[in-house]
């Protein structure tokens, strides 16, 4: 283990922030899954007839959230992991279990793309819900449960009996809805989609997840895979190319919202106060006449 952890993070903070600030060069050229996330997380905003004027962005890898909002007429904070495009963005550094802004400070929260490597997952979801003013909105993106299969699946073949974890441990939509809940959301909602990329080889593969500072910071990650390994790993993945060569490769996307609980809220119905039956409902029945 290295890096600095008290032993009980799942996640290397230091090396964390290494691999945001190397990034951010070149973050352009590997960009597409951020991209797609941030603007899904947009055309969500978009449906919403609020204001929210007060935003805070969280992964900030260039500059395309806070000129997105800002052409929505918001005001702008950033907050990114790595201290590289923290700088760029007039930010901050800082780890989303560990946001250094008061209670209610922001009318919407915004967090793309970082939330699947935070260590507190649901701490990190509480401190975005303290720092939204009440009635205030959160948004977020992050890669989950069923990213990678075929990347997992190459480097479990290619190390056999000595397999290693390369890949991270990834939440599912269900269980990231119940952590809205936990966390003190009102009219929590989680769902995803899946997007789909293919690639020559699996060195191609590696060489977009480096360069999205996607690579393994699990704090108690392995060594890196040996040749040998690697030849079997890259053979495995090629095998499961399609005709033309190229091997397709899931992301699997996380989307969650939530608002902070305000009492101008409308409430939900008292349990019983319905005046049809979800069988009358179902069949397009009507309600007794009062």
């Amino acid at each position: 283990m290295s890096g600095d952890t008290d032993g009980t993070d799942i996640f290397d903070r230091r090396l964390r922030t290494l691999r945001r600030d190397r990034m951010v060069a070149g973050f352009s050229d590997h960009d597409f899954l951020y991209i797609a996330m941030l603007h899904e997380l947009l055309d969500r905003l978009a449906d919403v007839r609020r204001d929210l004027p007060r935003a805070l962005v969280i992964g900030c890898p260039d500059g395309s959230a806070k000129a997105a909002l800002e052409a929505m007429g918001k005001q702008v904070f950033c907050v990114d992991p790595g201290y590289a495009a923290a700088r760029a963005a007039g930010g901050v550094q800082a780890d989303e279990d560990a946001l250094p802004f008061a209670d209610d400070s922001f009318d919407l929260v915004m967090a793309c793309g970082t939330l699947d490597s935070v260590n507190d997952l649901p701490g990190a979801l509480i401190l975005m819900r303290r720092v939204l003013k009440p009635d205030g909105l959160m948004l977020a993106a992050f890669t989950g449960a069923g990213t990678l299969p075929r990347l997992r699946a190459a480097l479990m073949a290619g190390e056999g009996d000595r397999a290693a974890p390369h890949i991270h441990p990834q939440v599912d939509i269900r269980s990231a809805g119940d952590l809205l809940t936990r966390a003190g959301f009102a009219m929590p909602v989680a769902d995803g989609e899946t997007l789909t990329v293919r690639y020559g080889d699996i060195l191609a593969l590696m060489h977009d997840l480096r360069g999205m500072g996607a690579g393994n910071i699990l704090a108690a990650r392995p060594a890196m895979i040996g040749r040998e390994a690697m030849m079997a790993a890259a053979s495995h993945f090629s095998a499961a190319a399609d005709p033309d060569g190229r091997t397709a490769e899931q992301m699997a996307i996380v989307y969650l919202s939530g608002w902070k609980p305000d009492a101008s809220q409308t409430k939900p119905a008292r349990r019983g106060s319905a005046t049809i039956s979800l069988a009358q409902a179902l069949k397009g029945g009507k309600p007794p006449r009062a």
